[in-house]
C-alpha cells in the first residue's frame, strides 16, 4: 500500500516540478559525485570480487497481507480524499511552474546576488521532487535481501582501498589473494543510511501536503452530514404525528363503517339464500321431469332437459330459456348461483349422471343400428359377379388414371343420405358424453360382424350329414360336441369342398368381406368429415357446420347443437375411428388365415386353372384390402405364397408324369395338328412382345367362379383377330408352322406344347416366380428330350409302345419334333427374359437346351447315315462272294442285293422328304452318297472280273445305281463313278481252254 501511495505521489509531483528538479543538485548528491570522482582518479585499480569481505545479509521477515488491515482502514479514507484533491493538486502545480518561469526570468535581469537570494528561498519553500527517488523504491516486489535490488539500493557502491607503494608490493598482493583488513573501510554506509532517510522525509512532506490539501473537504463533509441529521429528526417528528391521526380515524370512522358493510352484506346472504332455495327447489322438479321424458323414449328431449338442469344447477341457465320453458324456472327474476359444491346434490348429479349414461346407450343403439344396417343392407344389394367385375376393371386401370365413375358419385350421394341420419345421433352422444364408449362398441360390433360374414358361409361344424353318422354314434347321447370336436369337425368339412365348392366359398366371403370394408370406410369417412366440420363457439361448445345441401333445420334450440366436452378429446376420438378398417382387416385376415391353412393340400393339387383362380382371387382381395385400410395383411399373402411355392413343383411333377405316360404309349405315328394346338403355338409365338389376352384371361376376376363349362368356353375363345401363326397353322392345318417353317409332329410333341404353354401361362399369371417356373419348364423340355433319346435312339419304344423295329420314319418324326422345340425355344427364352425378376443365369440355361436339342437332332440323322452304311456294307459283303464270270452269274440280270441297296436309298429318300423339310433330306441324302461313293468305289475296284461277260455283268450292277438313284440330289456322282471304275478294268488275254480252269489265285483284295 505505501509503495502504491509513493508511486502516485511521485506520478503527481514529477509533471510539476520535473523543469525545477533538473536546477537542483542536493549536496549529498554531489558529494557523493565527488566521492566517487575522487576514487576512480586514482591511479589504484578498483577492487575485485576477492577483495571484498563476505556480508552476511540480514533476512528481510515476510509479513503477511492481513497486518495491514487496522492501518489500511485508518489510511484509506484519507487516500479516499486525496483521489479527490488530485485535480486540484495538479491545478495548482501548473500554477506553481508559471509562477516559477516568471520569476527566473526577473532573476536573469537583477544582479547576481539577489538571484542566489531567491534560488535559496524557492529551494527552502519547495520540497525535493520525487523524481530524486530511485524507482526501485516503488517497486511492489522490493526486497532489500535479493543481491541485485541491494546493489541498486547501494548504487553498485565499492570498497575503498590503500595505494600500493612499491611495484613489488604489488606483485606480493596479486600473489597473496586474500585482502588485508587493516588497509580497508566500506566509506558509504553513512551516506546510504542518509539518503535512505532524506527518502523517506521527501514521501512525509508530500503526504502531509496531500492531508492538509484534503482537510478542507473532510470539513465540508461532516458540516453536511449535521444538517442531514436534523432534517432526518424533523421528518421523525412529522411521521409521529401522522401515525397519531391515522389511529384515531381508524377507532372513530372506519370500524363504524366496518359495521355498517357487515349489516348489509348479511342482509344480501340472505336474500341471496332464499333465492338459492328456490333455485334447488326448481332443480329438484327439472330432474323429476328429465326422468319422465327418457322414459318415455324421448332422448332428445330428455338431454336437452338435462343441458338445462346443470345450467340451472351452475347458476349459468340464460334467462330467455327460463322465460320459454315455465316449469324449469317459474319465477325468471331470482338470481342464480351455483349450486354445484352443495353436498346435498351429490345425490342428484349422480341421478343426472345415470341419466345421461342411459341416453348415450340410446343413442349408442340408435348408431348401431344405422350403421350396421346401412352395412348389411349394402351388402346383400350387391352381388359377388358386381364385385369382381369391379375388382377386374380396377386391377386393369392401375396404372392410368381415371374419370370418376358413376359408382363414385352414386357412393357420394349414399353418404351425404347417410350423415343426415348420423348427424342428430352424434350430436347426442356428444351431448350425453358417450361418445368415446359407444365408439368403442361400434368396433367391437363391426369385427363380430366381419367374423359372421366368415361363419356364415362355413360348412357345417357337427355330424348332422349322413356322411358322419359313424362319428355321432361314436358319442354318447345328448352330449354337445366340444369346441375341440366341432373345429375338427369343421377342418375335415373343408377338406372335403370339392374345388368348386371351395372356390364358391370364398369369392361369397371375399366379396362379402370386400364389400363391407368399402363401406366401413365410407361411413368412417362420414364420421371424420362430421367431426372436422365441428366449429368451436366461444364457450368452448362445439356445432356442426351445415353443409350446402343440407336444408333442414336439425335442431330447434342452441343448447341441442352443442358438445359440451373437449373439443380436441372428441377430435381425437373421431380420428381414431380410421385405425377401425385396419382392425377389422387384421382379423378378419387373421380368421382367414386359418380356413386358407387347413385348405392347404387341397390347395396345392388344384389344376393350373383352378389354382390361378385362387390365387387371383386371394391377390384382388389383399389389393382391396390395401386400398381400403393401407394394410394389405402380411399373415394372409405369407399363407398364399408358401401355398404357390409348393403348388409349382407339385404342378411340375404331374406334368412330368403325364408327359412320360404319353411318350411311352407314344406310336410315333404323323398327325394333324390341331387348332387347339395351333392356336397354343400362336400365343407362344406372340408372348415374344406380349403376353397374349388369353393368358391373362386365366387371372381375370370375371371367370372366377363361373361354371366348368362356361370357364372352358371363356378361357378357350377364339382371338377376334388371329395372329399371322394361327392363320398359317389354319391355311395347313396338318403341320405346325413357325416363321414359314412346317413341322409335321406326332401326338407327345403337341402334348408337350400344350404343356409348355401351361408354364408360360403360369409364368405370365405369377411373374414374381419367374425363376422357379423357368427351371421348371427347362427341365420339362430336358425331360422331354432324354424321353425321346431313350425311345428312339435307345429303341425303348419297342418295349413301351410294341414297335417291332425303329425304322426311318421313327427317326425323321423324332428329327422334326427336336427341330420344333428347338425352333420354338427362343420364343419361350424372350418370353422368360421380359420378366423383371429372371437372373442371367437362367437365361443361359436356354441357349445350353438349344444346344443339347441340337446335338440329340444330329445323333439321330448320323443315325440314319449309320444304318445306310451298315447295310451297305452287308451287301459290298455280299458283292465280294460273286463269281462274276461264272456261267450262271453272267446270265442273271442284276444282283438282288443291288436291287434291294436301291429300293432302300428310294424309301430313305422318300420318308424323309415326306418329314422332313428339303434341306435337311439333301443334307442327310448327301451324306449317305457320299459313304456310298467311298464303299462302293472301292468294292467295284475290288472286283475281280477276266471276261467280257463278267465285266458286262458288273457293268449292270452299276448301271442299276445309275438309273435308279440318278433323279436323286447328290446321286449323280455315284452311278457315274462306279460305271468308269467297271469300263476301266483291264481284261486279261488267256487260253480259252483255260477259260474255265478254276483260278485260285483270284481272290478279292
Amino acid at each position: 500500500m505505501v509503495g502504491n501511495l509513493i508511486e502516485t505521489i511521485h506520478e503527481a509531483v514529477l509533471t510539476t516540478l520535473e523543469a525545477i528538479s533538473t536546477l537542483l543538485q542536493p549536496a549529498i548528491l554531489r558529494a557523493e559525485l565527488l566521492a566517487h570522482t575522487a576514487i576512480y582518479t586514482t591511479s589504484q585499480k578498483p577492487p575485485t570480487s576477492q577483495d571484498i569481505p563476505p556480508v552476511t545479509l540480514t533476512t528481510v521477515l515476510d509479513v503477511e497481507p492481513s497486518a495491514f488491515k487496522d492501518y489500511l482502514s485508518q489510511v484509506g479514507p484519507l487516500f479516499d480524499a486525496f483521489q479527490r484533491t488530485k485535480l486540484e493538486s495538479e491545478d495548482s502545480g501548473k500554477q506553481m511552474l508559471h509562477q516559477d518561469i516568471s520569476t527566473a526570468k526577473n532573476d536573469e535581469l537583477a544582479p547576481y546576488r539577489k538571484r542566489k537570494t531567491s534560488i535559496l528561498k524557492r529551494d527552502q519553500l519547495l520540497p525535493t521532487p520525487l523524481s530524486m527517488i530511485p524507482s526501485v523504491y516503488f517497486d511492489e516486489n522490493f526486497h532489500l535481501e535479493n543481491p541485485r535490488t541491494f546493489d541498486v539500493v547501494s548504487e553498485y557502491a565499492g570498497v575503498i582501498r590503500q595505494p600500493f607503494s612499491t611495484t613489488g608490493d604489488r606483485d606480493s598482493t596479486a600473489a597473496n589473494s586474500t585482502p588485508q583488513s587493516s588497509g580497508k573501510a566500506l566509506i558509504t554506509n553513512t551516506m546510504l543510511l542518509e539518503k535512505l532517510s532524506w527518502y523517506m522525509d521527501t514521501v512525509e512532506i508530500y503526504l502531509i501536503r496531500s492531508i492538509s490539501q484534503a482537510s478542507a473537504s473532510f470539513f465540508a463533509a461532516l458540516h453536511s452530514l449535521r444538517g442531514l441529521q436534523a432534517a432526518f429528526a424533523d421528518s421523525s417528528a412529522k411521521i409521529k404525528k401522522l401515525r397519531e391521526d391515522l389511529v384515531y380515524l381508524d377507532e372513530e370512522i372506519v370500524v363504524r363503517g366496518f359495521e355498517i358493510i357487515s349489516i348489509k352484506r348479511r342482509r344480501d346472504n340472505l336474500r341471496k339464500l332464499g333465492d338459492a332455495i328456490k333455485q334447488l327447489q326448481y332443480v329438484l322438479s327439472s330432474a323429476s321431469s328429465c326422468e319422465e321424458l327418457l322414459n318415455s323414449g324421448q332422448l332428445e328431449m330428455a338431454l336437452q332437459s338435462i343441458s338445462y338442469v346443470e345450467q340451472l344447477a351452475s347458476g349459468t341457465l340464460d334467462p330467455k330459456i327460463g322465460g320459454q320453458f315455465y316449469w324449469l324456472l317459474p319465477n325468471p327474476s331470482i338470481r342464480l348461483t351455483d349450486l354445484r359444491q352443495l353436498q346435498v346434490l351429490g345425490g342428484l348429479f349422480r341421478d343426472i349422471n345415470q341419466l345421461r349414461l342411459r341416453i348415450g346407450k340410446g343413442y349408442e343403439a340408435r348408431l348401431l343400428d344405422i350403421l350396421l344396417g346401412d352395412l348389411r343392407r349394402h351388402i346383400s344389394g350387391v352381388s359377388p359377379r358386381d364385385i369382381l367385375a369391379r375388382w377386374a376393371d380396377i386391377a386393369k386401370r392401375t396404372r392410368g388414371a381415371t374419370d370418376a365413375s358413376p359408382s363414385t358419385r352414386t357412393s357420394v350421394t349414399i353418404a351425404e343420405k347417410l350423415r343426415e341420419e348420423l348427424v342428430p345421433v352424434l350430436l347426442g352422444l356428444g351431448q350425453s358424453q358417450y361418445l368415446a364408449a359407444a365408439s368403442t362398441t361400434f368396433r367391437e360390433a363391426v369385427i363380430r360382424e366381419m367374423k359372421s360374414l366368415i361363419r356364415q358361409h362355413l360348412p357345417s361344424s357337427t355330424d348332422d350329414d349322413n356322411e358322419s353318422v359313424t362319428s355321432a354314434s361314436t358319442r354318447p347321447s345328448g352330449r354337445r360336441p366340444t369346441q375341440q370336436e366341432k373345429s375338427s369337425i369343421l377342418s375335415r368339412n373343408l377338406r372335403a369342398l370339392s374345388p368348386e365348392d371351395a372356390e364358391a366359398f370364398f369369392v361369397k366371403v371375399y366379396c362379402g368381406i370386400g364389400e363391407a370394408l368399402r363401406r366401413l370406410s365410407v361411413q368412417v369417412k362420414v364420421l371424420l368429415d362430421f367431426t372436422s366440420g365441428m366449429k368451436e363457439t366461444p364457450k368452448n361448445v362445439l356445432t356442426p357446420v351445415q353443409s350446402q345441401g343440407s336444408t333442414g333445420n336439425l335442431a330447434v334450440h342452441p343448447p341441442s347443437l352443442s358438445m359440451e366436452c373437449n373439443p380436441q378429446e372428441e377430435m381425437t376420438q373421431a380420428l381414431d375411428m380410421s385405425s377401425l378398417l385396419e382392425q377389422a382387416v387384421d382379423k378378419t385376415q387373421s380368421e382367414l388365415t386359418k380356413v386358407l391353412r387347413v385348405r392347404t393340400e387341397q390347395t396345392v393339387r388344384l389344376g393350373l386353372t383352378d389354382f390361378l383362380s385362387y390365387f387371383t382371387l386371394n391377390r384382388l382381395f389383399v389389393n382391396e384390402c390395401e386400398a381400403v385400410s393401407g394394410n394389405s395383411g402380411v399373415a394372409l399373402k405369407g399363407v398364399v405364397n408358401n401355398q404357390l411355392h409348393d403348388f409349382i413343383p407339385l404342378l411340375h411333377e404331374v406334368e412330368k408324369q403325364k408327359l412320360v405316360q404319353k411318350m411311352e404309349s407314344e406310336k410315333w405315328e404323323r398327325i394333324d395338328f390341331k387348332p387347339q394346338d395351333a392356336l397354343a403355338l400362336a400365343h407362344i409365338v406372340q408372348s415374344i412382345i406380349t403376353d397374349p389376352p388369353a393368358w391373362l384371361d386365366y387371372t381375370d376376376a370375371s371367370i372366377i367362379g363361373l361354371e366348368a363349362g362356361e370357364r372352358n368356353l371363356q378361357l378357350n375363345r377364339t382371338p377376334a383377330e388371329p395372329t399371322s401363326v394361327a392363320q398359317q397353322n389354319k391355311k395347313d392345318s396338318p403341320l405346325a408352322v413357325i416363321e414359314e417353317e412346317k413341322f409335321t409332329l406326332v401326338d407327345s410333341a403337341a402334348f408337350a406344347l400344350r404343356g409348355i404353354e401351361k408354364y408360360t401361362i403360369l409364368l405370365a399369371s405369377i411373374p414374381g416366380m419367374a425363376n422357379e417356373i423357368s427351371t421348371a419348364l427347362l427341365d420339362y423340355l430336358k425331360l422331354y428330350n432324354s424321353c425321346t433319346q431313350q425311345l428312339i435312339l435307345g429303341a425303348g419304344a419297342k418295349i413301351t409302345a410294341g414297335l417291332t423295329n425303329i425304322n426311318t420314319k421313327h427317326l425323321a418324326l423324332a428329327s422334326q419334333s427336336l427341330s420344333f422345340f428347338i425352333a420354338l425355344i427362343p420364343y419361350v427364352r424372350e418370353c422368360v427374359r421380359r420378366r423383371l425378376s429372371i437372373t442371367a443365369s437362367g437365361m443361359a440355361e436356354y441357349d445350353r437346351l438349344k444346344y443339347l436339342l441340337q446335338d440329340h437332332r444330329s445323333s439321330i440323322h448320323n443315325k440314319l447315315i449309320d444304318i445306310m452304311r451298315s447295310h451297305a456294307t452287308l451287301y459290298i459283303r455280299q458283292m465280294e462272294k460273286i463269281k462274276w464270270d461264272d456261267e450262271d452269274e453272267v446270265q442273271r440280270n442284276v444282283s438282288p442285293h443291288m436291287e434291294t441297296l436301291t429300293k432302300e436309298v428310294l424309301t430313305l429318300q422318300r420318308v424323309l422328304s415326306k418329314y422332313l423339310p428339303a434341306l435337311s433330306v439333301r443334307m442327310i441324302v448327301g451324306r449317305v452318297f457320299v459313304s456310298y461313293k467311298e464303299q462302293w468305289s472301292k468294292a467295284f475296284n475290288g472286283a475281280t472280273v477276266r471276261t467280257e461277260a463278267g465285266r458286262a455283268r458288273l457293268l449292270r450292277d452299276a448301271e442299276l445305281l445309275e438309273g435308279k438313284l440318278d433323279k436323286i440330289d447328290g446321286a449323280e456322282q455315284l452311278g457315274f463313278h462306279v460305271i468308269n471304275i467297271v469300263k476301266a478294268k483291264q481284261i486279261p488275254s488267256r487260253p480259252k481252254a483255260s477259260r474255265n480252269m478254276p483260278s485260285g489265285d483270284s481272290m478279292p483284295a
